[in-house]
């Protein structure tokens, strides 16, 4: 689904204010005391310090994040799709036969059966079946929906009834064992991939005061945890974290990227599905809203596998090629 965040935060954006706030400071004292209080003699901080104490404090930030993140689980067996890869996403109903002659099916992991995944792969050569779950909410209309703890329910999702943004620091605790449980249902299931939903929640207001740290640790848990069970992993949205989680997912999966201007690295300055391109990775994205005029061409120049659906993800779908 898509939820609109509230920020973006990179290293970039860091950087850039505190420089800002830094030359800011040593170009303007203050020449008024707040009311009630007597006036101060500014002291001046040498701008060459302020931005170096600046960037130097963003950077460290930065680099001890990066270091508490996991290795990447090799998955030598995993699907990876072809950069050019027809495919359909239907979750509103559990697709019937006949299936549409497509190299790939995004479906429902709870709704879908095994006996659907296994006729999705038997009536086409090379069909790939994606395990669609979500990561990052409560729904309460889950099977699984009484093991989430309280502790881990947040605010609900803004336009979502029934569903509830999740504390994803908590995933050494019961939330990660739901959702190894949810895995292994996918795997069971003979599916061979997974696509996380609702990854992105540190953008949201969840209750929570989760980071841009807390949600990559969550993010690269979750493929790690995908890749141990030979299942590829799709990286759905959270843009602005697209280079450090590209090690981790073997592909992407993007909804209004063009709609709202973030698709590429020359619209987001450094996080676009570009990079997954040029890392031979594929992206499949779907606009809402725009008609195919809008979207396609620029779609296909990028080598992305984009559709025009209905946001209620039924079987309606027209490809952009």
């Amino acid at each position: 689904m898509r939820v609109r965040h509230l920020a973006t935060t990179t290293l970039t954006v860091i950087i850039s204010f505190c420089v800002t706030i830094a030359l800011t400071s040593t170009a303007r004292a203050r020449t008024t005391a707040p009311p009630g209080t007597a006036a101060r003699t500014p002291v001046s901080t040498p701008v060459s310090t302020a931005v170096s104490t600046a960037v130097s404090t963003a950077v460290s930030t930065a680099v001890s994040t990066a270091a508490a993140l996991p290795a990447p689980v090799p998955c030598s067996g995993c699907w990876r799709p072809a950069l050019k890869t027809s495919w359909q996403w239907q979750l509103s109903s559990v697709p019937a036969e006949p299936f549409l002659d497509v190299t790939m099916y995004d479906i429902d992991g709870f709704n879908a059966s095994a006996a659907t995944v296994r006729r999705l792969h038997e009536t086409r050569s090379g069909r790939k079946v994606v395990c669609y779950i979500s990561g990052g909410s409560f729904e309460d209309w889950r099977p699984d929906a009484a093991r989430f703890p309280s502790s881990v329910l947040g605010d609900p999702l803004d336009g979502w009834e029934g569903e509830r943004w999740l504390d994803v620091r908590q995933y050494g605790g019961a939330l990660g064992t739901i959702m190894r449980a949810r895995l292994d249902m996918c795997k069971a299931k003979g599916f061979d991939a997974v696509e996380f939903d609702n990854v992105d929640g540190y953008t949201n207001d969840t209750g929570f005061p989760l980071t841009a740290a807390h949600q990559l640790q969550y993010n690269a848990w979750l493929a790690n945890e995908a890749h141990t069970r030979g299942l590829s992993a799709g990286l759905k949205n959270d843009i602005s974290q697209i280079p450090r989680l590209l090690p981790y997912f073997d592909w992407a999966l993007n909804e209004q990227c063009w709609q709202y201007d973030e698709c590429t690295t020359e619209q987001t300055d450094d996080t676009g599905y570009d990079q997954f391109v040029d890392a031979g990775k594929a992206v499949f994205n779907v606009e809402y809203e725009l008609t195919t005029s809008r979207f396609c061409a620029r779609a296909n120049a990028r080598n992305f596998n984009s559709l025009r659906k209905n946001l209620n993800l039924d079987a309606y779908r027209v490809a952009c090629r």
